[in-house]
């Protein structure tokens, strides 16, 4: 593996590119002679820096070509440092390069020992903010206990982001220990009630006959045992945000009561008279489908579109490709320092077992599998054993593109197979290709069929 650099140099002379590769020979140089290549590199490599020549193809007199590469570098990575090379009598394009986003310019004939210098700098500079980026998102973490790296998620964070400063009501839905929790937490964490309370009720958690009382408080007196006045968690969130977990499970009774406080904003205490004006921002969280209690005649339509100005569905830790391991590293490391272990990593199978679970339980049922393990295992590292999760190799999924392809192609081609009934004449037009090259197929990939 290559740990050198990556320099993408946008050239079209043969002899320069040549030069300019042997020049840079402490970075790897990657040579794209035109548009469309210099496109691909940037996609597939990413550069921090790049060397672009303005008087590119097809016509070299006119810099149009190389600033209109510049544009899409800029559209597509802004974060690269385009450093743009001219002639001598092309001053003006090369301010105008500038103006348009690009880092510096640099004047024919080439001196390498200047050039150099002007890469080493612009790679210096985007070290500096890439790590000054890295530590805002530290300090200012938006989804703070959330670990999440697939698209999905991302734009559920953007998605939280983007509420969490309003007052609107949300609804979180998803199954058991998706976390529903931290979610909320988050949005209350993203919003200008974050330094007020924070407080949870799970209706799934207390019996009917004292969730009313664990809500809405109850004077002295109210009824047998109620020795003293005491505010419910309802109160107790004022100015701040009252998550309301599991609402699914509210009795009728209950429904009605929290319409009316959500439609007044007051709460009366049981054995009360007296309004209390309450100011908090609500938050519900459901594994049910509320459609369907509505329709059974279990939750009140009125109440639910109370509680979901807005909705926000999260998705299973199955979904979430790439989730699972991330979070279970975490888990590692919390449980390791937990229990004094030194427990740094997964072995590939351990790894492979996590990736391809179902996760019927999610983020909770993860945390568990990891905590146990951690507390049984003897040895440095967690292997398959330790986690008691079904591993088939076969089911792996690969990750180098031509086993990728070589997969792909198997199954489609066993697909084939299986819809034509072993015709290979039938299969290979399915395929479309020829019968010698499908026969070509079946060896490649050890395929056996009975005609």
């Amino acid at each position: 593996m290559d740990d050198r650099k990556v320099l993408l140099v946008i050239e079209d002379d043969p002899g320069l590119q040549k030069q300019l590769k042997w020049t840079f020979e402490s970075y790897q140089v990657i040579i794209a002679g035109n548009k469309s290549e210099a496109i691909a590199a940037l996609r597939r490599y990413m550069p921090s820096v790049v060397t672009l020549d303005l008087g590119l193809p097809p016509d070299p007199a006119n810099a149009s070509v190389g600033l209109e590469i510049l544009k899409d570098i800029i559209k597509l990575a802004p974060a690269t440092k385009v450093i743009v090379v001219t002639g001598n009598d092309d001053r003006e394009n090369a301010i105008l390069a500038v103006a348009i986003g690009a880092y510096d310019f640099y004047q024919k004939p080439v001196n390498s020992d200047i050039l150099n210098l002007i890469i080493k700098r612009a790679f210096q500079l985007s070290e500096l903010e890439a790590e000054h980026l890295k530590l805002q998102q530290k300090t200012n973490e938006p989804l703070d206990g959330i670990i999440a790296s697939c698209q999905k998620m991302q734009e559920l964070g953007r998605k939280i982001e983007k509420i969490a400063p309003t007052s609107v009501s949300a609804l979180l839905l998803g199954e058991s220990g998706t976390g529903k929790e931290l979610f909320a937490k988050a949005i209350h964490g993203l919003s200008d009630r974050k330094e007020k309370p924070f407080v949870a009720v799970n209706c799934a958690a207390i019996p009917e006959n004292l969730l009313e009382s664990e809500l809405f408080g109850y004077e002295k007196g109210a009824f047998t045992g109620a020795s003293q006045q005491t505010k419910g968690k309802i109160e107790y969130a004022n100015k701040g945000t009252f998550f309301l977990d599991e609402i699914g499970d509210l009795s009728f009774s209950l429904q009605s009561k929290l319409l009316r406080f959500l439609q007044e904003r007051t709460i009366e205490r049981i054995g009360g008279r007296q309004e209390i004006a309450i100011d908090v921002r609500i938050i519900c969280a459901t594994h049910q489908n509320l459609q369907d209690l509505i329709k059974e005649g279990k939750f009140r339509l009125d109440l639910y579109y109370r509680i979901s100005e807005i909705t926000i569905n999260i998705p299973p830790l199955r979904e979430r490709e790439g989730d699972a391991l991330a979070i279970a590293a975490v888990f590692l490391k919390k449980f390791s320092e937990l229990n004094n272990k030194k427990i740094k990593s997964f072995s590939k199978e351990a790894g492979i077992a996590i990736e391809n679970y179902l996760w019927p339980g999610n983020v909770r049922e993860l945390e568990n599998i990891i905590k146990r393990a951690v507390i049984m295992t003897d040895e440095a590292q967690i292997g398959v054993e330790d986690l008691d999760l079904a591993y088939n190799s076969e089911s792996v999924k690969p990750f180098n593109l031509k086993e990728v392809r070589d997969v792909a192609e198997t199954q489609a081609i066993k697909r084939a197979l299986s819809y034509s009934n072993n015709n290979i004449s039938n299969t290979a037009k399915l395929l479309g290709v020829t019968r010698p090259t499908l026969y070509t197929l079946f060896e490649k990939y050890k395929i056996s069929v009975n005609e």
